[in-house]
């Protein structure tokens, strides 16, 4: 490690953050799971208080990181990823005549999702209350789909974007022949 210690330091309130996000963890199953207490594991986030070496050992066991590599500079990226159509993920059987394209890489899933709808005429996605709090956001770019989301129905053309409550039963529906959205799903 040739950084400098300040580098480091300004580094490591938002990787413990990230860690602990992409554990699921609360800062008190963080605290639980680690024996350092909930305000200080909360003020080491914030970049308020600095962690003893004890203290970070802790920490990254509790978070099932590496020490080292939570300190170390973070690599410069030097490739870009290409999905080629072909090779992006499907998902085929959550509807009727419905294709789901996963756009989102994988440790994104359950927290923020994106995907290219498809649906064939008459097509429709039926869903179950994602978790509390969650967040659908569709943009419809073909044809026409009525959205339906607890009580309230509206309906969307080529270029709308709805929004909607997705911690309640959810529909989308192609009306007037095949219909295609991007669509978002975020967690709260």
């Amino acid at each position: 490690m040739t950084e400098d210690a300040d580098d480091i330091l300004q580094r490591l309130p938002a990787r413990l953050k990230d860690a602990r996000r992409a554990q699921g963890l609360s800062l008190d199953a963080v605290a639980k799971l680690s024996g350092v207490s909930r305000s200080m594991v909360s003020q080491i986030e914030r970049g308020e208080s600095s962690p003893t070496i004890a203290t970070l050992w802790n920490l990254t066991r509790a978070l099932q990181v590496d020490f080292a590599g939570l300190l170390d500079a973070p690599a410069v990226a030097t490739q870009i990823e290409v999905l080629r159509a072909g090779d992006v993920p499907t998902i085929d059987n959550r509807g009727t005549k419905c294709r789901l394209r996963i756009l989102s890489p994988p440790e994104e899933a359950g927290r923020h999702e994106v995907y290219d709808l498809r649906l064939g005429a008459g097509g429709s996605l039926v869903s179950q209350p994602h978790a509390r709090g969650a967040r659908e956001h569709l943009t419809v770019t073909e044809g026409r789909i009525e959205v339906s989301a607890g009580d309230s129905t509206e309906i969307g053309g080529n270029g709308d974007t709805l929004r909607y409550a997705a911690d309640q039963p959810h529909a989308l529906r192609a009306l007037d022949g095949p219909a295609r959205a991007f669509l978002v799903v975020q967690d709260a």
